[in-house]
C-alpha cells in the first residue's frame, strides 16, 4: 500500500510540475515588466529592505552563515550578522536593477568626468580601449559581488565584441524573459552546457572578447584553495587559454553609497605554466580564485555566500 501510495505521488508531482514551472515564469516575466514602471532607485532600496527581511527566514541564512564563519573565524557573531544581513540587501537590490538592466549603464567613455551611476576609474578605461584596439581576443572573468550583470554592460559599452557564458533558468519562460532583458547590450549570449567550450572556443578564434563567472562550486571542477580552504572550481577558463593562448584579465563591480558602482578592470594576468611550458590548468584557475578572494574580502557584505561553496 504505501508502494502504491508512493507512486501515486511520483506521479502527482510529475502532472503539476509543469503547472508549477508555468506559474513561476508568469510570476517573473509580470515582477520584470511591472517593476520597469518603478524608479529603478527607489525600487533597489525597497527590495533591499524586503531580502534583509526575508532572508534570515530562508534555509540559505544557515549556509551563508556557516561561509562566512569559514572564511572569517575572526570575526565576532555580531559582525557575521551584519555581513549576512548586507548580503541579502546585496541580493535584493540585484533583483531589482535587473528589470532595469537594459539603461542603468550611464557611462558614457567619451565624458569620463560626468557624474552618474556608474564610476570608472582612468586607468580601468585605458585597459578596455586596449582590448578593443589591440587586435587580440581576451578571456575576462568576474565572480557574483555586488550587481555581477553589470561587467557585460561595461564590455559593450566600451565597444568590445563580446561573448558572454550565461546559466539559463530551469524554467523556459523565464528564461526567455530575461534573455529578453539580457540581450539589449550585452553582446553575445552563450548558454552553459555540452557545447558550451566549443563556441567560447571559436569566438576566441574570431578575435572576440570572452567573458564568464568563475566563483562558485563545480562538481567534477579541479581543486583550489579558497580562503584556505580546499574546494572545486570550474577550469574552463583555463582550458580555453590553453588551447588559444590571449590576454586574460578579471572584472568586478563595487556598489557604493546612493545606488553607485565603481566598475574595474585587472592589469594582464601572467599565465601559470607546467614543467612543458603548457598553460597549467590547476595552477591558472586557482590564481583567478585567489584574485577573486582579494575582491571579496575587501567587499565581504557584496559576495553571494548563499551557495555552498565548499562541501
Amino acid at each position: 500500500m504505501s508502494a502504491s501510495l508512493a507512486r501515486t505521488k511520483a506521479r502527482l508531482r510529475d502532472a503539476l510540475k509543469p503547472l508549477g514551472e508555468s506559474v513561476v515564469g508568469a510570476l517573473t516575466i509580470g515582477m520584470l515588466r511591472t517593476t520597469r514602471y518603478f524608479d529603478a532607485d527607489k525600487t533597489a532600496d525597497l527590495f533591499g529592505r524586503i531580502a534583509r527581511l526575508i532572508g534570515p527566514a530562508l534555509r540559505e541564512q544557515r549556509i551563508g552563515r556557516a561561509n562566512l564563519v569559514a572564511a572569517f573565524p575572526e570575526k565576532s557573531p555580531e559582525e557575521i550578522e551584519t555581513l549576512l544581513a548586507g548580503v541579502w540587501d546585496n541580493l535584493g537590490r540585484v533583483a531589482a536593477e535587473f528589470a532595469h538592466i537594459d539603461h542603468i549603464w550611464d557611462y558614457d567613455e567619451d565624458s569620463p568626468d560626468r557624474p552618474g551611476r556608474i564610476e570608472i576609474a582612468r586607468r580601468t578605461d585605458e585597459l578596455f580601449r586596449q582590448l578593443r584596439t589591440d587586435g587580440k581576443p581576451a578571456l575576462v572573468f568576474a565572480s557574483h559581488l555586488a550587481n555581477w550583470e553589470l561587467p557585460a554592460l561595461a564590455a559593450v559599452a566600451h565597444r568590445l565584441d563580446a561573448a558572454i557564458l550565461y546559466r539559463r533558468p530551469n524554467i523556459a519562460s523565464a528564461d526567455r524573459a530575461i534573455q529578453q532583458v539580457r540581450q539589449v547590450n550585452m553582446g553575445t549570449l552563450i548558454p552553459a552546457g555540452r557545447d558550451a567550450p566549443f563556441r567560447l572556443a571559436e569566438a576566441l578564434q574570431k578575435g572576440q572578447h570572452v567573458a564568464m563567472l568563475v566563483d562558485q562550486y563545480l562538481t567534477g571542477g579541479v581543486e583550489v584553495t579558497f580562503f584556505g580552504r580546499k574546494t572545486r572550481a570550474n577550469p574552463m577558463l583555463a582550458r580555453l587559454l590553453r588551447q588559444i593562448e590571449c590576454p586574460v584579465h578579471g572584472t568586478r563591480v563595487i556598489r557604493l553609497p546612493g545606488n553607485r558602482f565603481r566598475a574595474e578592470l585587472t592589469e594582464e594576468i601572467p599565465p601559470v605554466r607546467d614543467a612543458n611550458g603548457d598553460i597549467d590548468i590547476q595552477g591558472m584557475t586557482q590564481k583567478i580564485t585567489s584574485v577573486v578572494e582579494g575582491w571579496v574580502r575587501e567587499h565581504p557584505e557584496q559576495w553571494l555566500w548563499l551557495h555552498r561553496r565548499w562541501r
